[in-house]
């Protein structure tokens, strides 16, 4: 089973990312993932994120969103995780913006293994003891830390 911290990496975890607009933060997203693996075209992963945004928005609740998708020439799944300096309108479940997110891309042909990742994600976001935690960190390697530690069940 593919875990969290297989696909995550310190350098895709940032805090006090600029907010601004639901479109900016998905380029935010589609830059900082690009910057990580020069192999994704940062076009590419910005148009599929919004695609799937036009499906339904991944809006989580609680102030988080999980946006995901299927990618084009990604080979393993791959996750960022991102704090906003301000939450934005992500048109989420609840109505509450959103200052959280957890991204994950994976590869066209996506299994069940995929949506078990999405279900781990969602899971942990669930525990505001986790949220309260995200949200406080002061540093990018200390927000990989609690997603880490959240995943070993700490």
């Amino acid at each position: 089973m593919i875990r969290l911290e297989d696909i995550l990496t310190p350098g895709r975890c940032t805090v006090d990312v600029p907010g601004g607009s639901k479109k900016r933060v998905l380029e935010q997203v589609a830059r900082l993932i690009a910057g990580d693996l020069p192999d994704l075209d940062p076009q590419l992963v910005f148009e599929s994120l919004v695609a799937r945004e036009k499906l339904g928005s991944t809006g989580f609740g609680n102030g988080i969103a999980i946006p995901h998708c299927r990618l084009a020439g990604c080979q393993a799944p791959v996750s960022s995780v991102l704090r906003l300096d301000a939450a934005v309108d992500f048109d989420a479940i609840d109505g509450i913006p959103v200052d959280l997110l957890f991204v994950l891309l994976v590869p066209q042909a996506a299994t069940d293994e995929h949506l078990e990742l999405l279900r781990q994600i969602a899971s942990m976001l669930d525990r505001s003891e986790v949220r309260d935690r995200l949200r406080r960190a002061t540093n990018d390697a200390e927000l990989y830390q609690v997603v880490l530690d959240a995943q070993n069940g700490h």
